[in-house]
This record gives structure tokens, C-alpha cells and sequence, in this order.
């Protein structure tokens, strides 16, 4: 793995990386950087959509509390989703709609079944051209440029739904909007509850979603590919993060930033069952096949035919490579993987310093699994 991993580093296909696998107690931790990015085990990074299985456990424990319900209308605490229009077709106008059939349920916000989110076909679509005017499907997370919660709220609310509710999975406003659900339901700002009840508990303590200035020296700065030169440019710096100061819209969908190890500690709660945070039934929800088969079958960029959704996680519905059915875990956009895999007892997680190009794996992440499966000898 070693040599695979500082390959990518050395061939220029990404500037840096900190990658763990951890397996029945035993842990190994690579990192490797340039003089330019030099990064080590403790570095900070921007951890974009894993920030979505952390958001669904904590939904979970308000769950479990009865604070929230799976299946009861989100009206009460989100009342800008009550009585919502649906469009009669996808790519027609605004106006054109129906009423929904059902109030949106936490259970749509959890499995993105809310019927609002990023429509990945070609063609033009008006509701999609009001979103991203309004700036609620802003692409990579960018969190000094939202707005508070409740005028983010305001404006999902004038919007009418792509599909009825449960009828479509759809990436993911859902879990920003799951977040300020969260939010209002416990009664804490977000990044307050999720410290008091997930990373307290667990010793995340570089997991938030800013990075305070006494830990600046650890923060770390991503980039992008230049698709004209091949070269790398800055999406975001470090001196100058969107993430260098708290934001006025923690995102509950990709805002966190974090560590190896805080991840793993959240990762290995999951395999654990729950330990103090949740129940091992609330984990096995999460982490079980949430989806119709119609449903993971229309989203063949996101899971192919061997992969599915639970809460805030995708899930291995079938064994076509090394990942074992049941295995669990995501990506985000800013370079990131964690995967669990329950049958293993094996977590990895790799942490770079290169923003996705597509929702299909780069080369890096795939020979980073290729390398941490290839090493179970028993």
C-alpha cells in the first residue's frame, strides 16, 4: 500500500494524502506529501459528504429519544415543507405542479427520497435553473457562501418538488435539510448537538465545522484539477478557508472537517454496534438496504448494480469487487473515502488533498481499497 499510495503522490495525481486501515484492533496510518503540502497523521482535512453518515446517526438519536419520528411529518419543525406542489414533469414549469401525496417524513430526509435534489440527466429544467439561482444546489460546499438556516429554509420552501415524496432518490439537499431539522428538533445549534452527543463522547476532537486558529497549522488546503493545463489550482487555502472561521450554514451534508482518527473513531462506533451513541438496531437501520430496487437501479452513476442507500450511507448490495456485501460507508467531493466493512471488521479511510472530478472513484481510491483488501491473509 505504501508504495501504491506514494506513487499517486509522486506521479502528480494527487498532492498529498493520509490514508488508515484498521482491522480487529490493529491500525496502520500512511502519509504522504510534498515540501509544498507536506501532511501527517494529524492533519485537518475537508471531509465534504462524510459529513452525511455523522448527520444520520445524529438523527438517529433524536429518534431514539422520540424527539423525531421515521415516519411522522417534518411540518412541525420545518414548517416551510408543509403543503408542498410537485411538478407535474420534471423539466416542466414551475407553476405547472399537483399537490404532493404525503407530507415529507424524516425517513424521505434520511434515504433522500424527498424528491428534491440534483437531477443527473441531460436537458434543461427550469426547477433546477431556480435552484442554483437561489443557491440551494451550489455544487462543492462552500460554506462562508450560504445563508443562515432559516432563509436557506425560506427559500426551499418557494420551491415546488421535482418528484412526489418517496418516489425518487435524489442527491442531496436532503441532508442540509436534515440538519436543520436536527437542529430545531433538539434545540441546539448543529455543530453544538453533533459535539455534546457524537464527538465528545467518541474524542473527535479535530472534528467541527471550522477549524479554529490554534489548529490552523494543521489545517490543510485542497485543489482542483485544471482540466485545461492538467495542473493543479487552489479550491480552497488554507490561510484563507472558507472553513477558517464558522460559517453562518453548517452543513449537514458536507460541511465537516476532520482527522483520520476522528473519522475512524466514528467509523469503528458503527462497527461496535452503537457503543454510547446508538443502539445497535439504530445502526443497523442506518446501515442496511434502504432503496427499492427501481429506485438504486435509476441512479447508475451513484451505485451501479451492486450498490444501494441506507441513512446517510451507501451500502454493497453485491459482491463485484473486494467491498463485502453489507459494507458500508461514502465519498466526498473533496477527495475523500471511508468504508466500513462489517463481515472484515475492516475500516478504511483515505484522506486527500484533490477534489473528485465525478461521482465515479478516482484511480487512488480504488488502489487504496485494492491494497487494503489485498492484505487480509487469514
Amino acid at each position: 500500500m505504501r508504495d501504491v499510495l506514494q506513487g499517486h503522490v509522486v506521479g502528480s495525481q494527487v498532492p498529498a494524502l493520509v490514508s488508515l486501515v484498521s482491522r480487529r484492533g490493529e491500525t496502520h496510518v500512511e502519509a504522504f506529501g510534498t515540501d509544498k503540502d507536506p501532511v501527517r497523521r494529524d492533519s485537518i482535512f475537508r471531509i465534504a459528504s462524510l459529513t452525511k453518515p455523522v448527520a444520520a446517526a445524529a438523527a438517529m438519536i433524536l429518534v431514539e429519544e422520540c424527539r423525531l419520528r421515521l415516519d411522522d411529518p417534518v411540518d412541525e419543525f420545518l414548517p416551510e415543507l408543509a403543503d408542498r406542489r410537485v411538478l407535474k414533469r420534471i423539466d416542466g414549469p414551475l407553476e405547472d405542479t399537483v399537490p404532493a401525496n404525503r407530507p415529507i417524513s424524516t425517513r424521505d430526509l434520511l434515504t433522500l427520497r424527498l424528491g428534491l435534489g440534483y437531477i443527473m440527466q441531460p436537458g434543461e429544467f427550469p426547477v433546477m435553473k431556480a435552484a442554483q439561482e437561489m443557491g440551494l444546489l451550489v455544487g462543492p460546499p462552500m460554506p462562508q457562501s450560504m445563508p443562515d438556516p432559516d432563509e436557506w429554509m425560506r427559500r426551499v420552501g418557494t420551491l415546488p418538488l421535482m418528484y412526489q415524496p418517496g418516489e425518487q432518490w435524489m442527491y442531496d439537499i436532503g441532508f442540509d435539510i436534515l440538519g436543520v431539522l436536527i437542529a430545531r428538533a433538539s434545540g441546539q445549534p448543529l455543530g453544538a448537538f453533533f459535539k455534546e452527543r457524537i464527538f465528545n463522547p467518541l474524542g473527535m476532537k479535530d472534528t467541527d465545522f471550522y477549524v479554529p486558529t490554534e489548529k490552523h497549522d494543521r489545517f490543510t488546503t485542497t485543489y482542483r484539477r485544471d482540466p485545461s493545463t492538467g495542473g493543479f489550482v487552489v479550491f480552497d487555502g488554507r490561510e484563507d478557508s472558507q472553513w477558517g472561521c464558522p460559517g453562518p450554514f453548517p452543513s449537514a451534508g458536507g460541511g465537516l472537517v476532520s482527522t483520520a482518527d476522528d473519522y475512524l473513531a466514528f467509523c469503528q462506533m458503527l462497527l461496535d454496534g452503537g457503543g454510547e451513541i446508538l443502539s445497535r438496531p439504530s445502526v443497523e437501520l442506518m446501515t442496511g438496504d434502504r432503496l427499492s430496487p427501481g429506485q438504486a437501479a435509476a441512479q447508475p452513476i451513484f451505485f451501479g448494480a451492486d450498490r444501494s442507500w441506507g441513512f446517510g450511507t451507501g451500502i454493497v448490495t453485491r459482491r463485484t469487487g473486494f467491498p463485502s456485501v453489507g459494507t458500508h460507508g461514502w465519498t466526498g467531493g473533496l477527495g475523500s473515502i471511508a468504508l466500513t466493512d462489517p463481515r472484515e471488521k475492516l475500516i478504511s479511510i483515505l484522506l486527500t488533498l484533490r477534489t473528485m472530478d465525478s461521482p465515479q472513484l478516482p484511480k487512488v481510491f480504488t488502489d487504496f481499497q485494492t491494497s487494503a483488501y489485498q492484505a487480509i491473509a487469514d
